[in-house]
């Protein structure tokens, strides 16, 4: 079946989890490729299967090499913990995912293969390069390009929303997810690729080092009940991929050319990933 194809399939059977976002009226039927609401506003799918809902385009500083070299990475394994956590905090039953800032898609489909492939899932981002790259992963994920502050998404319909590294909207997040459902955001902590950040930045340099302070007191003022659990374990860096590393991350955006040159000569064989997993509930 054609992505397209594929795609329409799919909203056909979840046209309850978008709404439109000219009139904010859930969409109510979808005719060919079109989704279309009550008020006949309608998106049209796209030959890759996806929706564009956004209202004016947004560039986004993801280019195609920095996001294929995070694919590479992100498929040898570096997440990996990352997702075993998402996927076990995830109740037994097939599950109604929303991946926040989903990018080029691998974190949600490693997620999607440990569940066995029985929950339906939308992943969306800012990225249209990201969702074209998600869109090629073999899994029965929906991908949209939309806006995180005005979400085209139903209110109360998703039962888990997955934020991994994305920033947060979380008017947004209580109207979307259902009650008692799982909100997963998970942080960077001040370890998290250290070894990258402490050879690329001086020590004393403004982005020597990272306290996610702010991002944890602003989740625990919104969910007081919130659980915290820190993940951390170190990841091998084959040779061929450290470039790929260096690439992946914002990191290098605020670094000098000659040093970037001079770590990439000198690659380290291992890279720490450290993170904290916030856990909080819709409420019932």
């Amino acid at each position: 079946m054609k992505k397209i194809d594929q795609a329409a399939t799919f909203l056909a059977a979840h046209t309850q989890l978008f709404r439109c976002p000219v009139c904010l009226a859930p969409y109510a039927t979808v005719e060919g490729h079109s989704l279309i609401c009550p008020n006949g506003h309608n998106v049209d799918l796209s030959k890759k299967g996806t929706l564009y809902f956004m209202q004016r385009a947004v560039a986004s500083e993801y280019d195609n090499d920095m996001l294929a070299a995070r694919r590479r990475m992100l498929q040898a394994g570096l997440f990996a913990g990352i997702t075993d956590a998402f996927a076990a905090k995830l109740p037994a039953g097939p599950q109604t995912i929303l991946d926040v800032g989903c990018g080029e898609g691998t974190p949600l489909d490693d997620v999607l293969k440990h569940r066995n492939g029985q929950d339906a899932a939308v992943g969306f981002d800012l990225s249209k390069p990201g969702i074209n790259l998600a869109t090629q992963l073999d899994n029965d994920a929906f991908f949209c390009v939309a806006d995180l502050a005005q979400m085209p998404f139903a209110d109360h319909q998703f039962t888990a929303i997955l934020d991994l590294f994305s920033p947060s909207a979380y008017n947004e997040f209580n109207r979307v997810l259902a009650p008692g459902g799982k909100l997963l955001k998970v942080i960077p902590n001040p370890d998290y690729l250290i070894e990258l950040r402490q050879a690329i930045f001086p020590a004393g340099s403004a982005h020597a080092s990272y306290d996610n302070s702010n991002v944890l007191d602003l989740f625990q003022k919104h969910y007081p009940n919130a659980t915290v659990e820190r993940i951390r374990y170190q990841v091998p860096v084959p040779a061929e991929l450290f470039a790929d590393l260096m690439l992946m991350t914002p990191m290098h955006w605020g670094a000098d050319e000659a040093r970037l040159a001079e770590v990439k000569a000198n690659p380290f064989p291992a890279i720490t990933v450290d993170v904290t997993l916030l856990t909080a509930e819709g409420v019932k």
